[in-house]
């Protein structure tokens, strides 16, 4: 039996959580920053960083508390130490530090990309990622920052097949929000009043899916551009209300549009993605994984022969559960981070992940 505390701060959510042997959670406190950056529409790092600086000691306090164990029960410490904004990074990796100096502990670097990956499995009773019958896997990871496909082959390694080249789609929903005065986050709010309109009335782009026409360049078929749908938005906006503002049914048949694109892509790209790596699982994760039509469409149209499922709710924001889970694996494989662990605001996928499953099942292979 192993304690893992894990820290997160990559953005503004400072979140610290004790998980018993990478499945039990036995704590999982989040301090939200929402209410601080929402009159900016966006997250401003350095504020994000000064309240991760206020809030961090009293988060772990209470995620140790709420798990009924002291600093000397535990067995290890995960931090995330990238990608993610590099002042905020920075709150979470040296107070980890001094954890885990002043106690003896292991110090453990996680990747934030992967993490949401793991969220998939905390807490869960059906799926276990240490379970070589779901590899190769497709996660499909999508928040504010990130929008990407990763697949995850027998032997541990991780591989990007595609990610965004322009705005993820949490930013896509975001900026719409913020474009139509609907306030931040935007994806809860798009998501909510989209429910009363009509998804088909509007027609937005679908960028690099080829169904504009124009074919899709071999090295984009797995990609994603939201740049342009914001630019449509922005255009149909002013035709449908000139110089005033969408309201009443023509906001929310817009939204549930605007929401319908982005949808349609992410599941189109993902599931084309799924079938050319003959992956045996897929996944979808990440804060835009919240999004009930998104969950919708992913448990609808996911090919027969592969099996999905979805991170839970409460896992798929950001939060320490997930970088505690993954970090318990982590400690078990003997992986230790050096003392100079350093903040990333972007990292190549760690292709280190803590299993390898490649000899009991040598006949599956993907070639990447």
């Amino acid at each position: 039996m192993a304690l893992i505390l894990g820290i997160e701060s990559s953005c503004d959510e400072t979140a610290a959580s004790v998980v018993r042997d990478g499945r039990e959670v036995l704590s999982n406190t989040v301090a939200s920053q929402i209410a601080k950056h929402s009159p900016y529409g966006g997250v401003i790092p350095e504020l994000a960083a000064r309240e991760h600086l206020t809030a961090i000691e009293t988060v772990v306090d209470t995620a140790l508390r709420d798990a009924g164990v002291q600093v000397k029960d535990l067995d290890a410490v995960g931090v995330t130490h990238a990608p993610g904004l590099v002042p905020a990074l920075l709150i979470g990796i040296h107070f980890a530090k001094g954890l885990t100096e002043a106690n003896h502990l292991p110090l453990i670097g996680i990747n934030h990309f992967l993490a949401h990956i793991y969220g998939s499995f905390v807490d869960s009773s059906e799926y276990r990622f240490d379970d070589p019958s779901l590899y190769p896997m497709m996660a499909l990871v999508v928040s504010g920052g990130h929008t990407c496909i990763v697949i995850i082959t027998l032997d541990g390694k991780a591989h990007l097949a595609g990610t965004t080249l322009d705005d993820a789609a949490g930013e896509a929903f975001d900026k719409a929000a913020k474009m139509l005065n609907l306030g931040y986050p935007g994806g809860p709010v798009i998501e909510r009043l989209a429910k009363q309109g009509d998804p088909k009335r509007f027609h937005f782009p679908r960028s690099l899916t080829g169904t504009a026409g124009k074919a899709v360049a071999p090295e984009n078929r797995f990609n994603f551009s939201f740049s342009g749908l914001k630019t449509a938005l922005l255009y149909h906006t002013a035709k449908l209300a000139g110089s005033g503002e969408l309201s009443g049914q023509d906001l929310y048949d817009t939204l549930a549009s605007y929401q319908e694109a982005i949808v349609d892509v992410l599941c189109t790209k993902a599931f084309d993605a799924a079938k050319f790596y003959g992956v045996k699982s897929c996944v979808v994760c990440g804060g835009v994984a919240c999004n009930g039509a998104l969950r919708a469409r992913f448990e609808q149209t996911a090919p027969r022969n592969v099996i999905a499922f979805m991170a839970p709710k409460k896992y798929c924001t950001d939060n320490a559960a997930m970088v505690g889970g993954l970090t318990y694996h982590y400690f078990k494989k003997g992986f230790r981070s050096p003392l100079n662990l350093d903040a990333k605001a972007r990292l190549p996928l760690n292709t280190e992940l803590p299993f390898d499953f490649s000899a009991l099942q040598s006949g599956c292979r993907v070639d990447l």
